[in-house]
């Protein structure tokens, strides 16, 4: 009984060996499949939020998971070149995800969103489901040595009561940590570890399962089923600048406090995650997809509420869009579409937009618009100047011309300004456009300066150009390279391009003034200038809006409206020009009052530059 007492010790400890070890083993594949599953979501922020912190965690990540995946493949000796594939695969991820990266550091979003979706997408996918395919298999050898192992330790029960005890106990607790591990390892690969809220990947899975309720619901009833799925994503105003100026602690902290008024401002059964960066999601299950107007509504309220992080005050205003799921969508094109509802909410400063497929098509007709106009500056022939007169008042002479943009499509015929200046303006195209703009003007003023002709051109500038530090550096530069004295040009600037950063506008004005350019407030009165900033700002014009000289010659409100600019502008020591100017009575009207310049299609229509030309010749245009 001894020896056999022994002998059946022995055995249990063999048994108890090989599952210890046989457990670690598996370990390696769940920890491999929550490596490569963080490395993914990373990988996913980053077109988000480029600068990001996943951006600094994602080559640390990457790492751990090859050296998991290569411990994996050395313990797995059933199949060592299925291992060794994927550990190969997973080496050549590297490059791509380099690649992905610098695309997003140029700025190139659909570049890499091309790249993501189409290479490192669909090898990271491979990768994952190679390695729970073997995780699986693992497990069930695992469970059936286990199996085993319980019944040889029966067979021992007679002879050694006591061992089977001992050995039935840690087998037990071996099954409860195996179990509790995978747990472990499952809920950390689908949370996001700042904020505990679930993370894209966990929300994903939520809403493919919603999507696939749906659809099961439709095939048997052949009618939506209650409870819909609609989702809603919420960025955070502002965060950046919290970056930025208060530090990635700050913001951290901020984001775990967002994470939890987020979680407070939603129902019981709705579902908040983070889908990475400063970017929330929030899944809706109602029939009446209007209820996420009421969730938008409840959000944007609970963030009127400022955070307090280390005695210091937060205010954040939030942009939400919400998209409810179409028979057949699938999850990234239901996130895809809330995500266009969001950012159309944050441009637009609406703080809630709803998707509807009506501004999808609108999207592509602006990216093709988009493409023609980069097409067109490319060449330089489609794009010329009309010049409209500007009319002194009092003596009928020419004071100088407006320089307004055409453009003639090689396909399309003529396109209106309204509809391709917008779309240059929301890009960097617009430096270009003003580029080539601006030298088309200064090449013409210099043609009529050598034809005797000093005529000021104006030149209307975007926002973005206002803004552009190196804006006044290219028009030096135009103005030496065409021989034209700086006050020979005007720029015409509107009050939202001032007031939207007033400190870079003033300097960026003043440095122009200093080369004797003039400056002109174009669209007076629509804007919000207060008289504190026209007070300081170095102008030399004000352009009246033509919504208020248009019926100033039977309107009483706006001739005065207008006779104060007037007086305004000439108390500030600026010349005032009214725009706008459609029959001879509004013209008598602002002569009265003493305005200085006018234009409109009563005094003359734009006009290509050959035709100023040839009515100076024929001196039906006096020169001032």
């Amino acid at each position: 009984m001894s020896g056999y007492a022994v002998f059946g010790s022995w055995r249990q400890a063999v048994i108890v060996s090989e599952l210890a070890e046989d457990s670690a083993n598996t370990d390696a594949y769940q920890q491999t499949a929550y490596l490569v599953s963080w490395e993914l979501a990373l990988i996913q922020a980053t077109m988000r939020e480029p600068d990001g912190e996943e951006r600094h965690q994602l080559p640390g990540v990457h790492r751990q998971a090859q050296v998991a995946m290569e411990h994996m493949a050395s313990v797995d000796t059933e199949d060592p070149e299925l291992t060794a594939g994927i550990v190969q695969a997973h080496r050549d991820l590297k490059p791509l995800i380099t690649a992905y990266l610098d695309l997003l550091d140029e700025r190139d979003l659909a570049g890499a969103e091309s790249r993501l979706e189409d290479s490192i997408e669909p090898v990271t996918t491979r990768i994952m489901a190679t390695v729970l395919a073997e995780q699986r298999h693992h497990l069930t050898d695992h469970t059936e040595k286990q199996a085993d192992g319980q019944d040889e330790s029966q067979r021992q029960l007679w002879g050694n009561g006591l061992a089977f005890a001992v050995s039935l106990v840690v087998l037990v607790g071996l099954i409860r940590s195996s179990r509790a591990h995978r747990r472990q390892v499952e809920t950390m690969a689908a949370t996001d570890p700042l904020t505990g809220l679930p993370n894209r990947t966990a929300f994903a899975a939520r809403t493919a399962r919603a999507l696939a309720e749906d659809a099961s619901h439709r095939r048997r009833s052949h009618r939506p089923r209650p409870g819909r799925a609609t989702v809603l994503v919420v960025n955070l105003d502002g965060f950046r600048d919290v970056n930025d100026q208060l530090g990635h602690r700050i913001g951290d902290l901020l984001l775990v406090h967002v994470g939890r008024r987020l979680k407070d401002s939603v129902r019981v059964q709705d579902f908040v995650a983070r889908l990475g960066g400063d970017e929330f999601a929030i899944l809706l299950r109602d029939a009446e997809p209007d209820i996420g107007e009421t969730i938008a509504t409840r959000l944007t309220d609970a963030f009127e509420e400022p955070f307090v992080i280390d005695d210091i005050t937060v205010d954040l205003e939030v942009s939400v869009g919400a998209a409810t799921a179409g028979p057949g969508e699938d999850v990234p094109t239901v996130l895809r579409h809330a995500d266009t509802a969001m950012t159309a909410a944050k441009q637009q400063r609406l703080g809630f937009r709803r998707f509807a497929a009506g501004r999808t098509e609108d999207s592509n007709a602006r990216l093709t618009l988009l493409g023609d106009l980069r097409r067109a500056l490319d060449t330089g022939d489609e794009i010329t100047l009309h010049y409209q007169p500007k009319i002194d008042i009092s003596g009928g002479t020419l004071a100088g011309v407006e320089a307004l943009a055409r453009w003639r499509h090689p396909v399309k015929g003529p396109i209106s300004p309204g509809d391709f200046i917008p779309v240059l303006e929301a890009t960097t195209l617009i430096h270009r456009f003003t580029h080539q703009v601006l030298t088309q003007a200064l090449t013409q003023a210099r043609a009529w300066l050598d034809l005797g002709h000093r005529i000021p051109v104006a030149v209307n500038i975007s926002t973005r150009s206002l803004l552009d530090p190196g804006f006044p550096a290219r028009v030096a530069a135009l103005l030496r390279q065409t021989g034209v004295p700086g006050d020979q040009l005007g720029i015409e600037v509107t009050e939202y391009s001032i007031m939207s950063d007033p400190n870079t506008a003033i300097e960026a004005l003043h440095r122009l003034r200093r080369l004797g350019v003039k400056v002109s407030v174009d669209d007076y009165g629509t804007g919000y200038s207060s008289m504190t900033y026209l007070r300081l700002l170095p102008l030399d014009e004000l352009k009246i809006d033509r919504s208020f000289v248009q019926d100033m010659s039977t309107d009483r409100g706006n001739r005065a409206l207008v006779a104060s600019t007037v007086e305004l502008g000439h108390n500030l020591g600026l010349t005032v020009v009214a725009e706008g100017i459609e029959d001879a009575p509004t013209l008598a009207a602002l002569r009265e009052i003493g305005c200085d310049l006018a234009q409109g299609y009563h005094l003359a229509r734009p006009m290509p530059a050959d035709a100023i030309t040839h009515r100076l010749r024929h001196t039906l245009i006096a020169v001032a």
